[in-house]
Parts: structure tokens; C-alpha cells; sequence
């Protein structure tokens, strides 16, 4: 069946699809559209891609796309935990590495790094990369507690002078890890991330927001009907000028 319905919310453009399996490869077929007419007019461009649980009906059609000029795409992700073993399956680059970005032939895929000594001069190398790389597309979600990336309600700043940035997470960012099935108990889960900035990700000329599931519907009916406010990081879509939020029927329950 698909697509349900489609919802404006200021330039926001939302749509709610009758299953996650439907969000995921219809999200990802808007993508290859966009990036193929992108890839008319460039020789290459640049994309910030988003590692978690609500991202993987996306990234394995990406994964399976032939379409794509794979060859001309700059990949760099959103946000690494602090401290993680740089081999464990949880680390954000891992996923992406295991799941796309070794799927296919990048141009190049630039990682960001948390287990280095020096924390601060890994935020200005990143930075200085999303400077050379200027974003054309950001692929995202958002978090139960109504973050992108890993700017949570008490650290994000929609006027944040930084590209990249370190930030403690809040506690219900973290359960939300384990609620994912990421860690095992919320005393596994890193305290500290490096996360790219609002007015890093606000950059993109397109964003793609994917955001299935139950557990995200409060973060949808406040992205969606409340004010555009830090307390609800993701609201910031709804001034974009080229957002989309693909929802499905639970995560798209309160505002149906």
C-alpha cells in the first residue's frame, strides 16, 4: 500500500507510510532521485549518513542500490561515541562501515573518531573535513528524546558557533541505546560522544529524516505540532527549506 498520507507542518513535508519496511524503500528511492539530479549539475557531492536501529530499512536499500554513481559520493556520518573500543559493533563509523559503506564503492568515507587522545583536535579535524566537503544531503532520524545526531535537549543550540562538538548525553538518550538493543544495561553506554551541530546538519541543501517506530512517536507529534524550540532538538526541520520526515503508523500515531 505505501504511502498513507502526507502532512505539511511549516516547510516541513511529512509522510506516513503503512510500514517501516515501506518507510525505509521509499526514503530511499526519493534519495536516489535526488542524488542523481544533484550528480547532473556535480561532479561530486557530499553526504552526512545517521547509524542506528531506525536507519537500517534505508541503508539496505542503499546498500542494494545499483543506480547510484557510488564513485562520486564523499560519505561522512553525524556523531561517534567517546571511548568505545575502536573495533566494537556499537561504534557508529562500524555500523556504517559493515552495513553501507563498505557495500559500496565511495569516493571517499571519512570517519570521526572517538577513541583518540587528543578529543578537541579531532572535533576541528572533522570540521575542517565538513568545510572541504560542503553537505548536500543529510540522511538522519531522531531520538526519543526529540535530538538529531547526539544534540540532546540540554546541549543543543540552533545558533552554535561549532561544526563539531563534544556533548554529554542525557539519560534518556542513553536508555534509548538500550531500548535499542545497542548496549545491554545503561551502564555500557558511553557518557560522552563527539556529535556534529545543528547548524552543521541544518546545512545540507536536503535532509532526510527516518523515523519508524512506537517509541518515536512523542518525538514526532513534538517535531510535528510543538514549537520551534531547543527542548525539542528536531523541530529545526520545520524551518528547513528542503526536509522531509518519513514516519510510519507508529511513530506517526499522535499526529495521524
Amino acid at each position: 500500500m505505501g504511502i498513507i498520507k502526507t502532512i505539511q507542518a511549516d516547510k516541513l513535508k511529512v509522510n506516513i507510510y503503512d510500514t517501516r519496511k515501506a518507510l525505509g524503500e521509499e526514503a530511499a528511492k526519493e534519495f536516489t532521485a535526488r542524488v542523481k539530479q544533484l550528480l547532473q549539475t556535480k561532479s561530486e557531492i557530499n553526504i552526512v549518513f545517521a547509524a542506528a536501529p531506525s536507519q537500517n530499512e534505508f541503508i539496505h536499500a542503499l546498500a542494494h542500490n545499483k543506480e547510484i554513481e557510488w564513485g562520486r559520493i564523499n560519505a561522512c556520518h553525524m556523531d561517534e561515541y567517546i571511548g568505545l573500543d575502536p573495533e566494537a559493533p556499537q561504534g557508529f563509523g562500524n555500523f556504517l562501515r559493515d552495513r553501507l559503506f563498505e557495500k559500496q564503492q565511495f569516493k571517499s568515507v571519512n570517519y570521526l573518531k572517538g577513541d583518540v587522545s587528543n578529543i578537541d583536535e579531532e572535533c576541528k579535524r572533522y570540521a575542517g573535513l565538513l568545510k572541504q566537503f560542503p553537505t548536500d544531503i543529510v540522511c538522519m532520524g531522531i531520538g526519543e528524546n526529540g535530538h538529531i545526531a547526539f544534540n540532546d535537549p540540554h546541549v543543543a543550540f540552533f545558533d552554535d558557533p561549532e561544526l563539531v562538538k563534544v556533548v554529554e548525553l542525557d539519560e534518556k538518550c542513553r536508555r534509548q541505546q538500550v531500548n535499542d538493543g545497542c548496549f545491554k544495561s545503561l551502564e555500557k553506554v558511553p557518557t560522552h560522544a563527539l556529535t556534529l551541530t545543528i547548524p552543521a546538519l541544518a546545512a545540507a541543501d536536503c535532509i532526510f529524516c527516518m523515523v519508524p517506530g512506537s517509541t518515536k512517536a512523542q518525538a514526532v507529534f513534538d517535531t510535528v505540532t510543538g514549537d520551534i524550540s531547543e527542548k525539542c532538538p528536531a523541530s529545526i526541520l520545520k524551518i528547513h527549506n528542503n526536509a522531509t520526515l518519513y514516519t510510519d503508523m507508529d511513530s506517526a500515531a499522535k499526529i495521524i
